[in-house]
């Protein structure tokens, strides 16, 4: 029989995890380095979805080469937030700003941001970025129109069209896609990976596709020894 695509497996765990309250919840991502073909289609997914302006990455993908001519060896890292268990961005805000979720993921309120950037400095995966307010097209005879568009995070649209927008001045950061998982979607950068190397899901949930490959593979988590108990898994 022809075996269904992850894709759609993930997506029916999800549905089935948006049966239960977020209390009970625990979203949680792997990611197979060995499926990772340095394509960069998630960073790039990314970027689109959110509209992210220069300086600000969601998701980046570390290029590493390592070993000696002619035996030499490229090895790539999806580096998302790690949405930690313990996170030492939360505690060093001020404001209250960064919070943890019931579900675990570690979300930000923009409106109380002050632009501090202390949880900047306190994550020990480099996972946050500043929106200073710049645009990819400054400098050039008009700053596009795709470049101001609102988008959607948190489950809020958010403007972005002037200095003084929304989020302009705000620390940012990966959020596992939380509007598109209220929906029934996946994270942009699972959907658009084209290797099929990064699982999601609900970590309490012992029947998923992401438990049950973590359970069928060695994995680790980086940097464990911040004590941050990180979300993201890695084979």
């Amino acid at each position: 029989m022809e075996r269904e695509d992850i894709l759609l497996t993930m997506q029916h765990d999800v549905a089935r995890t948006l049966q239960k309250p977020p209390e009970k919840r625990h979203w949680g991502m792997l990611i197979d380095t060995r499926k990772c073909v340095g394509c960069h289609a998630c960073t790039i997914g990314c970027i689109a979805e959110y509209k992210l302006p220069p300086g600000v990455v969601y998701r980046p993908v570390i290029d590493r080469e390592s070993g000696q001519f002619p035996a030499v060896k490229r090895s790539f890292l999806p580096r998302p937030c790690f949405h930690c268990e313990h996170p030492s961005c939360v505690s060093v805000c001020p404001v209250g700003a960064t919070k943890k979720e019931a579900d675990g993921i570690v979300s930000m309120d923009y409106q109380k941001c002050i632009g501090c950037r202390s949880c900047i400095s306190n994550c020990p995966y480099g996972a946050r970025t500043f929106d200073s307010g710049a645009y990819y097209t400054e400098g050039t005879p008009a700053v596009q129109v795709y470049e101001k568009m609102g988008f959607y995070e948190y489950g809020k649209r958010w403007n972005r069209d002037s200095k003084h927008g929304d989020v302009v001045g705000s620390a940012r950061k990966c959020h596992f896609c939380s509007s598109r998982i209220q929906k029934g979607l996946l994270p942009i950068c699972v959907s658009s990976c084209i290797g099929r190397a990064t699982y999601f899901g609900d970590l309490n949930d012992n029947q998923s596709l992401i438990c049950q490959t973590m359970a069928a593979n060695q994995v680790y988590r980086l940097k464990e020894e911040s004590g941050n108990s990180p979300q993201v898994y890695y084979i």
